[in-house]
């Protein structure tokens, strides 16, 4: 009996051994990432997008999207499409004034996978006045630009934040 449960624990032993070896290894930062050769056009496209919003310039900010352009965020499943994107934004125009927004960007590039080619992350604040009310609004923004166009855009910020500083309240459900 003793040398069955050490002969199924040498076995076991060994399996687990023969697929930790087996894994994939996770390749080096350099091997995936590297400075963009294009980092200052790619980084004024970024920047002309969001200027172009802010200060509702739509046929700017159309301009600097693909058609193709999808964007996501901020929650894991919020997507909108460019002619979607810009129609929101030119009804933010209609209720909201003072905006303002200020930011810092840098760029890289993927070398492999499905997240390649030349990216560009901005990290900033949006601000604005809406129905009386003081929004200042960070966030982050990662953007593909691809052929001097954004193709795909994900964004960063806390949705929460200005629903409470629009006034909306949070109720807890009923207890039961």
């Amino acid at each position: 009996m003793k040398t069955l449960k050490k002969t199924v624990l040498l076995a076991l032993f060994l399996a687990i051994g023969n697929l930790s070896f087996a894994q994939e290894k996770t390749p080096s930062y350099k091997d995936v990432v590297t400075q963009n050769p294009n980092a200052e056009a790619d980084i004024k496209i970024l920047s002309d997008y969001t200027n172009a919003l802010v200060n509702n310039k739509m046929d700017v900010a159309a301009n600097q999207l693909s058609e193709k352009y999808m964007g996501y965020g901020p929650a894991s499943n919020d997507s909108i499409n460019k002619k979607d994107g810009l129609d929101s934004w030119k009804k933010a125009h209609l209720v909201r004034t003072n905006q303002k927004v200020s930011f810092l960007s840098e760029s890289f590039t993927v070398l492999q996978g499905e997240l390649k080619g030349n990216w560009v992350s901005q990290w900033g604040t949006y601000n604005f006045t809406e129905g009386g009310n003081d929004i200042s609004l960070p966030y982050q923004v990662t953007a593909r630009v691809t052929a001097g166009k954004i193709d795909t855009s994900r964004i960063y910020f806390d949705n929460l934040a200005v629903l409470v500083a629009l006034g909306y309240t949070i109720t807890p459900p009923a207890k039961k």
